[in-house]
């Protein structure tokens, strides 16, 4: 479904006409169309609630159906009395030389003007094509962007030329509402955010500590076995390691400030290549050593933006499942191979949608973003171009979104909020080992400079485990649950019972939970069921007479029975699987 840009705009109109209709000291931002749909960006006298948005949408039907035609009219025509923002606009574009024009809705017959805005065009010709639309929702945001800036209040909305495109819309928005992970997790308890612990600073709470963990076992494991050793090293870094080797002075404006000790001005780090590098340089190396893998989960600190926050998709602190591997130049293609083999098992164990893979380039024109040795871009950008196209990868080539080091690959997925964002990547790096004086003895007993290869397995655990929660809608394989298995005892009396069979599976290492508030049976299992959880152990005089275990699986109304042997045996083989 592709949304028609000319008529969202238009939209856009019909809603800023009807809040100057129904709040007429109304301060009128922007309003352009967007994706799939339009805002308007407001300043109100008084707040409004989005319980107000339905009375604003009947008047601007009541407006479209009126027929006013859009009209084009130039010059100074707009009064900007009480309307400081679309003055500020003005007069940027008045100095900047550019075509000023304004666009009315006029009505045919009585030349009726129902509003006149500030605006570059786009629209339809008539407000009667405005018949399917529908105002969504409210929120913050600051007058162009900017934190500095005043708040105002913006206001979305979708416009579609069928009414049948627009209940497809809409019910696509209702399925994103259900997966989104935010949702997700504050459902099943997983993760919350607090203003005293700090902004985009996660807490992770007991279930979601549970999935964190799995994920964690499951990738020591796999860096094990594709030869990568686990390091840690410290959370923060002296000032000037970062600007040796350059993040620094690009990545400055999302660092945290350096927090000066004595001597020392220490950096909460953004990445460990740095670090890596110092274990690396720490003693003399032989070409026999290459490649070394170094492997850390490492907790990593980035300042964003208080409105790109977005749960944890986007946050302050995380824990990036980091590699870097040093390798002499002519192992560089084999090591990515490797490397690349290693990510496509996670994701595939993981059963994550990749929506494409990139190459991301750098742009030869932007001499500051990147650093300029051509010599260096061509050679690391026509070899991982090799190494896709001899793997038989389809990837997508991006201009200008490499890092300031060298090339990458990355594994592309798109959220339920319809963004794209990295999951997985590898980047090759010549830059690095030179800021940082790397060497090694090559086989003709001569100092050589090693390449380095950045290696985020399946990028941070915030972001990993918003993508899985949405993929899944919350529906966790067995393998990765918080809640396997829930036991519920019928009565009080078999609860000691219960209580010896919770040990024994939590001695199994399983996740399991047990029951004993003094409620219905029904409401129990709905309770477990709305957690998600993957098998629910009914224990009543039957089961326990019989040595059986009543199990009823999740997403089904019927009950199977088990020994206690048969049922071990069966979760374990589902948990060996990663299923």
């Amino acid at each position: 479904m592709k949304a028609n840009n000319k008529l969202n705009h238009s939209t856009s109109h019909l809603l800023a006409a009807a809040i100057l209709k129904l709040y007429p000291n109304t301060k009128l931002a922007i309003g352009p169309a967007i994706e799939e749909g339009f805002y308007y960006d407001f300043e109100f006298e008084n707040s409004i609630l989005e319980s107000d948005l339905p009375k604003i949408e009947k008047l601007m039907k009541k407006m479209a159906e009126q027929g006013f035609e859009t009209k084009k009219v130039g010059g100074d025509f707009f009064s900007f009395d009480n309307q400081p923002y679309k003055k500020e606009l003005y007069d940027e574009f008045l100095k900047d030389g550019k075509e000023i024009t304004f666009f009315q809705f006029v009505h045919p017959k009585t030349n009726e003007i129902l509003f006149t805005d500030l605006c570059a065009g786009g629209h339809v010709e008539n407000t009667k094509e405005i018949k399917h639309f529908k105002l969504l929702s409210t929120a913050g945001a600051y007058w162009r962007g900017n934190s500095n800036n005043k708040m105002l209040t913006r206001i979305y909305g979708t416009s579609w030329e069928t009414k049948e495109e627009l209940d497809k819309y809409l019910e696509i928005l209702q399925e994103r509402k259900e997966r989104d992970h935010r949702k997700i997790g504050k459902d099943l308890n997983l993760f919350s955010f607090n203003q005293l612990s700090g902004q985009g600073l996660p807490i992770w709470l007991e279930d979601g500590m549970k999935i964190h963990n799995s994920i964690k076992n499951y990738v020591l494991k796999l860096d094990k076995k594709y030869g990568f050793t686990e390091v840690l090293t410290p959370h923060f870094g002296e000032k000037k390691l970062y600007e040796i080797s350059g993040h620094w002075s690009h990545y400055q404006d999302t660092m945290f400030k350096p927090i000066s000790m004595e001597n020392e001005m220490l950096v909460p780090r953004p990445m460990t290549c740095p670090h890596h590098i110092i274990l690396f340089n720490s003693t003399r190396r032989s070409y026999r050593d290459l490649p070394i893998r170094y492997s850390e989960q490492s907790r990593l600190y980035r300042y964003e933006k208080s409105g790109a926050l977005t749960g944890l998709e986007r946050v302050r602190a995380m824990d990036l499942t980091e590699g870097h591997v040093f390798v002499r130049p002519d192992q560089i293609k084999d090591e990515f191979k490797h490397l690349y083999n290693m990510i496509l098992t996670a994701l595939n164990d993981f059963k994550i949608e990749i929506d494409h893979v990139s190459l991301s380039l750098r742009d030869p024109n932007d001499s500051e973003k990147f650093f300029n040795d051509d010599q260096m871009w061509n050679k690391a950008e026509n070899d991982l171009r090799e190494v896709l196209n001899e793997l038989n990868i389809e990837y997508k080539e991006f201009i200008g979104e490499a890092a300031f080091y060298g090339p990458k690959v990355d594994f592309q997925v798109k959220t339920v909020l319809n963004k794209i964002i990295t999951m997985s990547t590898l980047q090759l790096d010549f830059l690095l080992p030179q800021r940082f004086e790397m060497k090694f003895i090559n086989d003709r007993e001569e100092f050589e400079r090693p390449v380095l290869i950045h290696r985020g397995l399946i990028g941070t655990y915030e972001r990993f485990i918003a993508t899985l929660l949405e993929q899944t809608k919350g529906v966790l394989p067995f393998w990765l649950s918080p809640r396997q298995i829930t036991i519920i005892p019928i009565t009080s009396d078999l609860n000691e019972y219960s209580k010896k069979l919770y040990d024994e599976f939590l001695d199994l290492d399983f996740n399991v939970n047990i029951d004993l508030r003094n409620e219905r049976i029904n409401k129990k299992i709905r309770d477990a069921q709305i957690q998600k959880t993957k098998y629910i152990i009914i224990i009543g005089k039957n089961e326990v007479e019989n040595n059986i275990l009543s199990v009823r699986e999740y997403g089904s109304d019927e009950t199977s029975n088990y020994t206690k042997e048969q049922f071990i045996q069966k979760i374990f083989e589902i948990k060996r699987n990663l299923k």
